[in-house]
This record gives structure tokens, C-alpha cells and sequence, in this order.
């Protein structure tokens, strides 16, 4: 480990039940309680963002946990000036726990004259004094090199692995989809971990957010449909998809996504879709109108990210949490039997 005591976890007001899980999980772990560092991050009437530490931090290990999610701007912020501040109160190495990546989908310039916001953010995290980066699932791979410091990105395709086993065991029909030709890399390796088929929407735009035509690339009839996803924003195009394929003569469609952003009536319009279920990480807090559609189901990040945050601290392999072989032993207890 390299700090001079133990690992010191610090929150910024993004995602605060996940914090308070995750330092929950190290201190199982380790054997001991592990609070977050008492600090003040409030906003002054202009909005300005202050943040106040509390707690000796010189010489420590310190992991900040904020997913960059609505209010994008504001806890991106956050998150710049938590870091700031235990740079100037000389903590010894600052690792950023950005469980949703915001900004990951301004990856490229897709027209003459728009930004590459991703690269910005990099550059602004770097800046501010963080060391390292963790996160889960970054909408497009290539943003770790947009990073001059180590990044760690995680995948949720293991613990979806192990959820699908053991609600869908018995199901011999099972069938992954992904949602459009970007994300088959994603689907193809949820699809090779449970041994099953793969099947593709290909959708066509005529303009952002507009789709022009879909078609489906493999055969779905009869076949119980999981759509796979890194972001479900509107839930616009999943709920198109679904209907697609039940169209297609698939018996049933349910969806695993990464990062539920969810925004405007995405959970009233899955609550009056087609699909039968879906299943999102808690990377994003979730608002109360999805904590309460009924089609909707939260896994937990908390030990994952615990796990990995302390392979950072005693520098062992983060990779080796790829693999669901890896992470059955952490998940034990969350799946009745």
C-alpha cells in the first residue's frame, strides 16, 4: 500500500448511497469500519461550489466516489474541487472513482466545428491533481487514451453474467441483442460468457435522436431477447427495439444497461412498454420514479468497485475483476439460492 495509514474515502454529493456502500464493503473486507472522510461540499447562493475537509489527509491513499450524472456540470465540479482541495492538503495519491462517466459520449467530432468534450474532461481531471482514474464501462474505449494518468475501466458484463444465470438458468432460449452495430462488442462478450447467440439491431439516422429505419441481423423467433446496453438515456430506442423484435416473433424482451440515466419520462415509458424487464447498476443514483417501476431492477456496483478500489491501494491486478469467475465469490449472498 502507499500511503502512510489506511485507504481514505471522500464523496461528493452525486451518488451518496453508493459511496456509503462501497466504504461499507472495504471495511467488511478489511475488518474494521472505513466512514468517509467527513468533509462540506455545499454551494454558495451564486452556486459557486465550496468544499471544506474535515480530516488530516497528508500522506494517505485517498479515493473520491462521483459519478459525473445529472447535474453533469455541477458534479463534474464538485469533483475537480474535492480533488483540488486534498491536493493542496498534501494527500500522498488521489484516485477518482467516477463510477458514470459523463461527457463519454462526446468522444469525437462528428461534424466541422463541435468539441471533443471526453478529452476536455480528461484533461481537466488530470489537472486538478487526481493520479488515477476508475470507472465502469466508458461508452467509448479509445477515452482512456485521451488520459495522460492510468485509467481503470471496468466492465459490468460479469456481474450481468451472474444475474442472468441465475434468473434465466433454465431458459433455453435465450438470445443476447444488441441495440445498434456500435455495441456488439459489448453484447458479443456478455453473449460468449453465458455460451449463447447474438443477434444485432441495425438502426439508421437521419439526424440525432432520429431513426429512420431498423432491421434485425439474426433470427429471433422464439427466442426469450436480452438487450444489452452501456447508456439508456430516453429509453426511446430500447423500447423500439423491443417492439421490433416481438414483431420479429421473439417470445419475450428484457434489457441490461450499464448506466441508467433515465431521463425525462424514461421510467413511465418502460413501465408502459413492451419489454418484460430491466436491469440497471446503481452508478447513477436512482430517482424515485424508477426506484418505483415495477419492470425495473438494481444491481449493486458496491463490491466491485470495493474490490477494485482496494487492488488500487495494494497494487495487485485490477484486470483479474474482468472475469466472472473473479466476481462470484464477492457477489455470494445477494442471490437467494
Amino acid at each position: 500500500m502507499n500511503s502512510n495509514g489506511k485507504v481514505k474515502i471522500i464523496s461528493g454529493n452525486s451518488n451518496l448511497v453508493l459511496a456509503k456502500a462501497i466504504s461499507k464493503r472495504v471495511g467488511l473486507h478489511i475488518g474494521e469500519r472505513i466512514p468517509l472522510v467527513r468533509a462540506r461540499v455545499e454551494r454558495f447562493k451564486d452556486q459557486e461550489i465550496f468544499v471544506e475537509v474535515f480530516e488530516n489527509v497528508r500522506g494517505e491513499d485517498m479515493f473520491i466516489i462521483q459519478s459525473t450524472s445529472n447535474p453533469a456540470n455541477d458534479n463534474l465540479m464538485e469533483l475537480l474541487i474535492i480533488a483540488d482541495a486534498l491536493k493542496r492538503s498534501s494527500a500522498k495519491r488521489i484516485t477518482a472513482i467516477i463510477p458514470y462517466f459523463g461527457y463519454a459520449r462526446q468522444d469525437r467530432r462528428t461534424k466541422a466545428r463541435t468539441p471533443i468534450s471526453a478529452k476536455l474532461v480528461a484533461n481537466l481531471l488530470a489537472e486538478s491533481g487526481i493520479n488515477r482514474v476508475l470507472t465502469l464501462d466508458l461508452h467509448a474505449s479509445q477515452i482512456q487514451g485521451f488520459f495522460d494518468i492510468p485509467v481503470d475501466n471496468l466492465y459490468a458484463s460479469p456481474i450481468f453474467a451472474i444475474d442472468i444465470r441465475h434468473y434465466f438458468s433454465r431458459d433455453g432460449s435465450l438470445m443476447i441483442v444488441s441495440p445498434d452495430v456500435g455495441g456488439v462488442g459489448r453484447a458479443r462478450e456478455l453473449a460468449e460468457k453465458i455460451n449463447i447467440d447474438l443477434a444485432v439491431v441495425d438502426k439508421r439516422r437521419k439526424a440525432p435522436g432520429e431513426i429512420n429505419s431498423m432491421t434485425i441481423i439474426g433470427d429471433v423467433k422464439d427466442k426469450n431477447c436480452i438487450l444489452v446496453d452501456d447508456i439508456c438515456d430516453t429509453a426511446g430506442t430500447l423500447i423500439k427495439s423491443a417492439e421490433l423484435l416481438l414483431d420479429n416473433g421473439a417470445k419475450s424482451v428484457h434489457a441490461y444497461i450499464s448506466h441508467g440515466v433515465l431521463s425525462e419520462q424514461a421510467a413511465k415509458r418502460i413501465s408502459n412498454s413492451s419489454l418484460s424487464s430491466m436491469v440497471i447498476t446503481d452508478t447513477i443514483e436512482p430517482s424515485q420514479e424508477v426506484k418505483r417501476c415495477k419492470k425495473i431492477r438494481i444491481i449493486s456496483t458496491a463490491p466491485l468497485l470495493a474490490q477494485a478500489m482496494l487492488n488500487i491501494s495494494h497494487e495487485s491486478s485490477v484486470s483479474s475483476l474482468f472475469s466472472e469467475k473473479s466476481l462470484k465469490p464477492i457477489y455470494e449472498g445477494m442471490y437467494p439460492t
